[in-house]
């Protein structure tokens, strides 16, 4: 997409300890967890930069539950924004960025989120979150609930992952923890200045082990993903298998990380393999 308003930067939210990816998380910060052997922070940067955000001046990374990985990850690509101590959530870590952000306004993606539109790819996928935006309200990328009894959404459908603040909604922020629903979506939404953008693909939080396998799965299309150092002696069904993984045994519906071994005579079916020992099962994700 060109022509991106100059009035604008992006950050996207790498703070979060993945507490209930556990114990996933205990090794790798979620936002570097791998879903079709891309970390999703990747993900998320190749993202905005298809929208025509790239560089420091333009795009910021906030990091804090072993940020060092992230930092180390990010490099001199995005502004880095480093949380002492516990995050800050959502709305916290970006009013630590206001100094960053001086007077724009900001597209805010979770690096957890996974998005995928057949139709069109990273970046374009997302562009009707920008279209003729007027800087003064807010926007949320949603999907709609299909379940009535589903709590917490907004017109009809749930967060999908980006919203767009203007500066007016931002300045304010204090540098605190708390969260962009109840500090600034909420509030919008009262006072009728909250605006809903249909996202027509596949979006998954990953936040849960489940919908994180579904999330690789999905990135898989339906077969295998295996990464050319993989060494795979074994049997694959349906599988995502990283850089210098091996696999001598059958596994089904599995991730299988970097560098983890699946050993001759196992048999994974829904689950997590990491290094040589640590499987996080969550069952058929495809029930």
């Amino acid at each position: 997409m060109s022509g991106v308003p100059g009035g604008i930067c992006a950050i996207i939210l790498a703070a979060g300890e993945g507490t209930r990816l556990r114990p996933l998380t205990e090794r790798v910060p979620k936002a570097l967890c791998p879903v079709g052997n891309v970390p999703l922070l990747e993900r998320a940067l190749d993202r905005v930069a298809g929208l025509g955000f790239t560089g420091p001046n333009r795009v910021a990374v906030n990091a804090c539950y072993l940020g060092e990985q992230v930092v180390r990850q990010v490099g001199d690509r995005a502004y880095l924004s480093v949380e002492p101590g516990s995050p800050l959530g959502t709305a916290g870590g970006v009013a630590n960025l206001r100094d960053w952000i001086d007077g724009r306004g900001v597209l805010v993606g979770n690096a957890d989120a996974y998005l995928a539109d057949p139709q069109a790819p990273p970046g374009p996928d997302i562009a009707a979150l920008l279209a003729g935006w007027d800087g003064r309200t807010v926007r949320l990328l949603g999907q709609p609930i299909t379940d009535p009894d589903e709590p917490y959404g907004f017109d009809g459908h749930r967060f999908a992952g980006f919203s767009l603040l203007p500066w007016s909604c931002v300045r304010d922020l204090p540098v605190e923890p708390a969260e962009l629903v109840r500090a600034v979506w909420r509030p919008a939404e009262a006072a009728g200045e909250l605006t809903v953008v249909p996202f027509s693909g596949t979006y998954l939080d990953t936040g849960t082990p489940a919908d994180y396998l579904a999330a690789n799965l999905h990135a898989a299309g339906g077969g295998n993903l295996v990464d050319p150092t993989a060494a795979v002696s074994g049997r694959c069904t349906r599988a995502v298998v990283g850089a210098g993984a091996e696999v001598h045994g059958t596994v089904r519906d599995c991730v299988v990380w970097p560098g983890a071994v699946v050993a001759a005579g196992e048999r994974l079916t829904g689950a997590i393999r990491v290094g040589h020992e640590l499987t996080v099962t969550v069952g058929d994700p495809l029930a």
